[in-house]
């Protein structure tokens, strides 16, 4: 029985939500650790051991890089859809592993398995999507795995606001170093386990099984081997691998992200005591999200080149003005203005239409391949950002450092103006 249009829609909406949930756990799995950073550092015994202490925090990221790296040309080899399921199952395992573990090694261990599995979702959400929806909402569906990215974001900020008791108890100290850390990670689990399920009732994206067709092995026969890097990174794909990839690394290198991050740092080195830091880092994660539905309306009426370009030049602009009041040493309720504007405009643009461009642009032959190098440069990004922020705010100063992401913001937006194309309603091939 063929489905009716409302059918269909609602079908579309639903599949397009199942692979969304793989953002929601990248949001959620990519935060939490910061909530349970002073706990699990004394139930270690690593709260005065440096390296150890960047040890946990990056194990994670190089499993994002390693499952970025891998995602591409799997999903070109064994489909979308078997990725997707895989990335469930690890979020599942490291959910449950990260809060079982009193090892060190083991604790990270779950730690990079989670990490693979952002890795991956990071990679086949926004593709999958971008192949299942039609063009004239394509970028509205896409940008809804950016949605729930914020989501998982903000239940990560709330479950540890919630979970973490007051320490200045030490029953409740006690409490949190024994359990506390623990139920952060393992909240994740619920989720992760609905996604797994989920997962199995998805089909596979139309472009894949296109693309695995009959009449095309037949034109792949007369052209070659599947797309690898070596096609990827030939003369042919040149100029739209090097937009794909300063998209990329931008999203990161705009500076954002080191406000999630570091968030304790900003708001204290702002003037706020510890109470209000927590108060101000949820408020953050609600304008996130706020700005992120917004963007869900705008992409396709403004376009995703007016968005990149508005991005690019307000957080340019509002990271000149918030180093040079850090330079005055101004405090209180102006920073935390200035750092919601902040993160309201990366919500609006460099958030969710990185990921939709990226999605877009490569033609079907590459897509796999392309997203996975793209992914992995982003995570490169984040990699980079994340580690230099403490030695550049030693040495420059919160000012300093915030003027030069806005120097960064500027470099893009001359690049963006000049190379990035409107792709706002055009099939994929197009």
């Amino acid at each position: 029985m063929e489905l009716t249009k409302a059918h269909r829609k609602s079908f579309l909406y639903f599949i397009c939500a199942v692979s969304a949930m793989g953002g929601l756990l990248f949001g959620y799995d990519w935060v939490v650790i910061g909530g349970a950073k002073p706990f699990y550092e004394l139930f270690f015994s690593i709260s005065d051991n440096p390296l150890l202490q960047g040890v946990a925090m990056s194990t994670a990221l190089i499993g994002c890089l390693i499952g970025a790296m891998i995602a591409g040309a799997l999903a070109d080899r064994f489909g979308r859809k078997p990725l997707l399921t895989t990335a469930a199952i690890l979020f599942t395992v490291s959910a449950i592993g990260t809060g079982a573990f009193g090892n060190f090694t083991l604790f990270n261990l779950a730690r990079f398995v989670g990490g693979i599995g952002i890795g991956v979702a990071s990679a086949l959400s926004p593709m999958y999507i971008a192949e299942v929806s039609p063009a004239e909402i394509r970028g509205r569906m896409v940008s809804l795995n950016q949605m729930t990215i914020v989501l998982g974001i903000l239940a990560a900020q709330i479950v540890n606001m919630l979970l973490a008791r007051d320490t200045s108890i030490v029953e409740s100290q006690t409490w949190n170093v024994a359990w506390g850390w623990r139920w952060m990670f393992w909240a994740e689990t619920l989720p992760a386990a609905l996604f797994l399920i989920m997962s199995f009732f998805i089909p596979e994206s139309p472009v894949f099984l296109q693309l695995k067709s009959k009449s095309l092995q037949a034109d792949k026969s007369k052209g070659g081997k599947e797309a690898g890097l070596k096609e990827l990174f030939s003369h042919k794909y040149s100029k739209v691998l090097l937009l794909g990839l300063v998209i990329a690394v931008f999203q990161q290198w705009c500076g954002t992200n080191v406000i999630f991050n570091y968030a304790e740092e900003i708001f204290v080195g702002a003037g706020f005591d510890v109470d209000a830091m927590f108060i101000n880092i949820v408020i953050t994660g609600i304008a996130n999200l706020v700005f992120t539905i917004v963007a869900l309306f705008t992409i396709e009426k403004w376009g995703r080149r007016k968005l990149m370009l508005l991005g690019a030049s307000g957080l340019g602009l509002i990271y000149l003005t918030l180093g040079t009041c850090y330079f005055f040493e101004v405090k209180g309720l102006m920073m935390v203005v200035l750092v919601v504007a902040a993160i309201s405009v990366y919500a609006m643009t460099l958030g969710p239409v990185t990921w939709t461009l990226l999605a877009e642009i490569f033609p079907s032959r590459v897509r796999g391949i392309a997203m996975g190098t793209c992914t992995f440069a982003l995570w490169v990004g984040c990699c980079t950002l994340t580690f230099s922020f403490p030695s550049m705010n030693a040495a420059l100063g919160s000012s300093g450092t915030f003027w030069i992401y806005s120097g960064i913001c500027l470099c893009a937006f001359l690049f963006l103006f000049r190379h990035c194309p409107e792709t706002k309603g055009k099939k994929l091939e197009n």
